[in-house]
């Protein structure tokens, strides 16, 4: 196979959709970028791989949903045989399309983008793809741009296998664990909850940047793979200890207390930093609830969504550890913390899992 390069002046692209409408509009839209171009397109999984194998792009822009051969089989091929590859799924967001989307995002792909409601309406689509879909073209062709899922699961998460003797509350310790994470998120909490071979003994809020229905897929697949149920919680409902609860898509997720009791709130306030979940929401919430007794992990993601929350968090004495730069999809949100100095710890992903459980029955 030829060796993929990234020295190239313009972000080399390739279609793979068995839409003939999609792929005109994209090309049209990529190609009116100065830095982009696309170097082909493909009608199915197939005919994508084969293009791959003769000129390997510096990007890959895939549908699931086509003939011949799915999105999610040409997407497990590539994994085989290039790691680094990024790839973006763009899928419908219906159901179906949000499942599959997560079937793509926990087997590696980079990150996705759901198709516009109505392609039939062009300059309505080219507006759209042009401001969702080419600002994540440019964060995955960044020259820090590292693996995806499939490379860490070969050597980080052997790193950390934790028996049961390994984990003991000390009350005096962390209480809850908050995770903010975004592009790249889907694989890098499947490869943590894959790690975790007892539930943990306190409560765990992520914020994963997604839209409805991908935020309960993904929750059903972590509960999957995991030894903890994941859960889109309901307003108004009680955290309780080793159960793992993520904020629904469209939906702020805060933490509150009354009494002994931690209570989970849901809102459809305004946006932050763009986002809604928003990782600073839940981190600002956590830190006036659990204070030092707080830990929070920031992993992969674009953009600095989770600094202005760890500020907080650093403030009153909480702990903030952060992905490091290597093992990070895209590294804007980790990257945040750590030059802000907010970060305890910097660690590739796979020891990320076993520090939690560190931090939860240090003494």
């Amino acid at each position: 196979m030829p060796q993929h390069s990234t020295q190239h002046a313009k972000v080399r692209i390739l279609i793979v959709d068995d839409s003939a409408v999609v792929r005109r509009i994209l090309t049209k839209v990529i190609s009116d970028q100065p830095d982009m171009e696309v170097i082909g397109t493909a009608a199915n999984g197939l005919l994508g791989l084969e293009f791959i194998h003769r000129q390997v792009p510096d990007l890959v822009i895939l549908d699931v949903e086509m003939p011949v051969m799915d999105g999610i089989t040409a997407l497990k091929s590539i994994r085989k045989v290039n790691s680094h590859l990024p790839i973006i799924i763009f899928s419908s967001l219906t159901q179906k399309g949000a499942l599959v989307t997560i079937d793509a995002l926990t087997n590696g792909a980079s990150d996705y983008q759901s198709k516009p409601s109505n392609m039939s309406d062009l300059e309505s689509a080219l507006v759209d793809i042009r401001d969702t879909l080419i600002p994540k073209i440019r964060a995955l062709s960044a020259p820090n741009l590292v693996a995806s899922r499939s490379s860490l699961s070969k050597h980080e998460s052997k790193k950390s296998v934790f028996g049961p003797q390994s984990i003991s509350l000390n009350k005096a310790g962390i209480e809850a664990v908050c995770i903010g994470v975004s592009t790249g998120g889907p694989a890098a909490l499947m490869s943590m909850f894959e790690e975790w071979k007892l539930p943990l003994p306190v409560p765990i809020f992520i914020v994963q940047h997604m839209p409805p229905k991908f935020t309960d897929f993904l929750a059903q697949r972590l509960s999957d793979v995991g030894v903890m149920p994941v859960e889109e919680p309901y307003d108004g409902q009680e955290a309780l200890p080793g159960r793992v609860y993520i904020a629904p898509g469209g939906m702020h997720m805060e933490i509150n207390r009354t009494g002994n009791k931690v209570y989970i709130g849901l809102n459809d306030g305004p946006l932050e930093n763009s986002c809604r979940p928003a990782v600073d929401v839940l981190f600002r919430s956590a830190a006036r609830v659990y204070g030092k007794h707080l830990l929070a992990v920031v992993l992969t993601g674009m953009g600095s969504d989770g600094l202005k929350g760890a500020m907080e968090i650093h403030r009153l004495q909480g702990r903030v550890i952060a992905q490091d730069q290597e093992t990070s999809v895209v590294w804007g949100m980790p990257g945040a913390i750590v030059n802000a100095n907010l970060a305890e710890k910097v660690l590739p992903l796979g020891e990320i899992p076993g520090e939690i459980v560190k931090q939860i029955s240090k003494q």
